[in-house]
């Protein structure tokens, strides 16, 4: 009973002093020049992966920004809306693959990861991803063809999916679009199934004109022409003389002249709002006043008098009517002296 005892004893002693003899190796380890000296490194040599692919990301962009600077001087000519678009375009996907560059060499270079078998199990888990993200290769496939097809660019105004509005980016996989009360919309562009864009062609002002029945159309299209004459000079953004169409509609108590005006691309709506002030005005000042509805009002002894006075109109009408044929029973008759 005493041998196991002490037998015990020295297999307690033998496990502290490994357990000693284990943290001061440790404590050698955190406090020894090697292990600092290994994480420093480590530091610096992600720092400075980090600020070379910095300033290669700044450096392709003053380079592309140069590049399109000179696109009038070279054989290839773009449109500026293009040119936004495909700038965008390439910084974002230069920093994309800088940043994974340098993401690589700090797992091979600094933490010693094997990084072959790391893409390769990537690529492989980036396989069945594919086969479930339907939609993210949807949306990756479309917003290459709407760079590839010029679609829209950034800065067009545009309406897709049911939302108005300039857009801001376009990216591989999405498209953010800002609406004129401030939103931003961002799109997966598989959405984008449908488009108009306002921004490729001249735009169409149409302007409805309300005048009363008591002017005539004449004296009404002459006022309004002389208005007409003025708004190109005013408006830089009309583009020519606007257009009389004619009377368009007939109303209760107006009649209704429309005015068209050609306008440059997504200045339409901004033209029809000028060009209906400075008509309406102008009408205003010449003595047209704005229609508005009139209602007749009368008691019940005045609708007795007036149906009493129709009913007496119509009954000398009829005599007068009467007045003005021949006398059938005189003169269809012969007499029987002329027998």
């Amino acid at each position: 009973m005493e041998l196991s005892q002490s037998t015990v004893e020295e297999n307690v002693e033998k496990e502290v002093d490994k357990f000693n003899k284990l943290m001061n190796d440790a404590w050698e380890y955190v406090t020894g020049a090697d292990l600092w000296f290994t994480i420093g490194k480590g530091i610096l040599q992600i720092i400075l992966i980090l600020v070379l692919s910095y300033l290669v990301v700044r450096i392709s962009r003053k380079v592309v920004d140069r590049l399109f600077k000179k696109r009038d001087k070279g054989p290839i000519r773009i449109t500026e809306r293009r040119e936004n678009t495909l700038k965008k375009l390439i910084k974002s996907v230069v920093a994309y693959v800088v940043y994974f560059i340098a993401l690589i060499m700090i797992l091979d270079g600094v933490f010693g990861l094997e990084v072959g078998a790391l893409i390769a199990g990537a690529g492989v888990a980036g396989l069945a991803i594919g086969f479930g993200a339907q939609n993210l290769v949807r949306d990756i496939i479309s917003g290459f063809f709407i760079i590839f097809e010029d679609q829209f660019s950034v800065g067009d105004y545009v309406g897709v999916a049911g939302i108005e509005g300039t857009v801001e980016e376009i990216g591989l996989r999405t498209t953010k679009v800002l609406s004129w009360t401030g939103e931003m919309h961002i799109l997966p562009n598989g959405n984008v199934t449908q488009v108009i864009n306002y921004s490729v062609h001249n735009g169409l002002a149409i302007v409805d004109i309300n005048v009363p029945y008591e002017n005539s159309v004449d004296d009404a299209e002459r006022l309004i022409n002389e208005v007409a004459v003025t708004l190109p000079n005013k408006y830089e953004f009309i583009v020519g003389t606007p257009e009389i169409i004619g009377v368009q509609n007939l109303e209760a108590s107006y009649f209704v002249i429309r005015v068209i005006a050609e306008t440059l691309p997504g200045f339409q709506w901004a033209a029809e709002r000028n060009i209906r002030r400075d008509m309406q005005d102008h009408l205003y000042r010449s003595g047209i006043e704005i229609p508005s509805p009139r209602i007749v009002m009368y008691s019940r002894e005045q609708k007795e008098s007036l149906l009493d006075y129709s009913q007496k109109q119509r009954f000398e009408e009829n005599q007068d009517k009467r007045q003005g044929y021949p006398d059938v029973e005189s003169h269809g008759e012969q007499s029987p002296e002329n027998d």
